[in-house]
């Protein structure tokens, strides 16, 4: 028994049940999660403060695939193995893995980090190393079975800086989509894009182009009014639960999952 959460932990890294329902959480740094405060958060010694809300608790249910590529208990900071550039905290994924769990029809939920801080969308594209690792870790996490329901996707910050950044980001996104469909074998994959809500002085032109991506099954939220931390870049603790309930709310209403009642892992 897990000593923190009362989670049981199996023998030898295994589970009674894996996850059915997976999840792909990637992009940059709001995705990974910067939510709570940081000790010297320029400093190699840096240290997230621990705090986490409500909505963000662990639960029996919800799973994480780690770095290893091994299914464990999922607790925040999710992309603490994945996003080790900088120091993680809060991210919108465990609120909504919790808002959306009792929404699925039974069996649990897996979430596969895989967001790096500070990454530009030419990064991401086929044959990259981000890219190749989304790809690697997805791909794993259907070996026990499950189906990934969605991607969900926080991108762009770094795209602002440049008129020829945000010009093409457009059609960066949209290839990315059918590059992360085509290799998964998933045409209709749901993609739940998050509309940025800071950056540089072309902000504005990424937003457009997110907005703009009329492809099926894709869908954006938009993070911007949601409050932001003192380097007015990223959303604090409050904003990462809110925005993973619009996420929640984005799939649980676009996407048609069927209500359930609760079912036990």
């Amino acid at each position: 028994m897990d000593k923190e959460t009362n989670i049981p932990v199996a023998e030898q890294g295994q589970f009674p049940q894996t996850p059915k329902h997976i999840f792909i959480l990637s992009g940059q740094s709001n995705m990974a999660g910067r939510g709570g405060k940081f000790k010297h958060p320029h400093l190699n010694d840096s240290q997230w403060d621990g705090v986490v809300p409500p909505e963000c608790q662990p639960h029996p249910s919800i799973f994480r695939l780690s770095a290893t590529l091994n299914w464990e208990p999922a607790r925040e900071p999710l992309h603490h193995d994945i996003d080790t550039r900088k120091v993680c905290g809060v991210g919108p994924g465990m609120s909504f893995a919790n808002a959306v769990r009792d929404h699925l029809g039974g069996g649990c939920l897996g979430l596969v980090p895989c967001a790096v801080g500070g990454t530009a969308i030419k990064e991401w594209d086929r044959g990259q190393q981000l890219y190749e690792n989304m790809l690697k870790r997805s791909k794993e996490s259907l070996k026990t079975k499950g189906e990934i329901k969605a991607l969900l996707w926080y991108q762009g910050e770094s795209d602002t800086s440049s008129h020829h950044d945000a010009e093409a980001y457009k059609g960066n996104m949209k290839r990315l989509i059918h590059n992360v469909r085509e290799d998964l074998g998933l045409p209709s994959l749901p993609i739940i894009q998050v509309a940025i809500a800071s950056g540089g002085g072309y902000m504005e032109k990424v937003r457009e182009a997110q907005f703009g991506i009329d492809l099926p099954n894709v869908t954006c939220v938009d993070a911007k009014g949601l409050p932001l931390k003192e380097d007015n870049l990223h959303l604090t603790t409050e904003a990462e639960v809110t925005l993973g309930h619009m996420l929640a709310n984005a799939f649980l209403t676009k996407f048609n999952a069927p209500p359930s009642q609760s079912s036990p892992c």
